[in-house]
């Protein structure tokens, strides 16, 4: 493995998390403290060579996965490119704030990551054999994030372990097409 692509890799393990992010705006229990995380992604950092914007993405990026909500929106709410508007997105649908969340998602518009999301996310779907919450996501087989937001907004209010589950494993999807669309502009 080259150096860069170790050093890729060093940034990708700030993703690593011992269960998934919830969809909303609830701590893991062992969240990384804030301080930890700001040491490891700053050692990460250290390794390879990122723009100003680029560290600003990747650590709101971070952050959010880690659940440090407040923090990640500080940085993502002054990022004005699309990347920016789907951290701001995320992070808002995880406040919950639906309205708020579609609002910076329509920001977004056609981003580069959906096509591949939606393939990742519809082979997810297919093996949780939910074609309801298939349908919602990838009408006509194309990444929905407004059906995302949907989603998430239905099964947290109706409880729905199976969805849940399934849309937090989509979501760390997201999260880590995110992290390579960041990381692929380097490499």
């Amino acid at each position: 493995m080259s150096e860069n692509q170790n050093a890729f890799q060093e940034v990708r393990l700030l993703l690593n998390a011992k269960e998934l992010a919830s969809l909303g705006p609830e701590p893991r229990q062992g969240r990384e403290p804030l301080e930890i995380l700001d040491e490891k992604i700053a050692h990460a950092f250290s390794k390879i060579n990122l723009s100003p914007s680029s560290q600003q993405l990747i650590r709101s990026l971070v952050l959010l996965w880690h659940d440090h909500l407040d923090e990640s929106h500080s940085i993502s709410q002054n990022l004005h490119s699309a990347d920016g508007s789907f951290l701001h997105g995320i992070m808002h649908r995880r406040e919950p704030d639906y309205g708020n969340a579609k609002y910076w998602f329509h920001r977004v518009g056609e981003h580069p990551c959906y096509p591949a999301l939606a393939i990742k996310a519809a082979a997810l779907i297919d093996r949780a054999e939910n074609g309801a919450l298939k349908s919602q996501l990838l009408p006509g087989g194309d990444w929905d994030a407004f059906g995302f937001v949907d989603a998430c907004e239905k099964a947290l209010r109706r409880k729905d372990a199976k969805a849940i589950a399934t849309l937090q494993a989509a979501q760390e999807i997201e999260f880590k097409m995110l992290l390579d669309h960041f990381l692929g502009s380097l490499g």
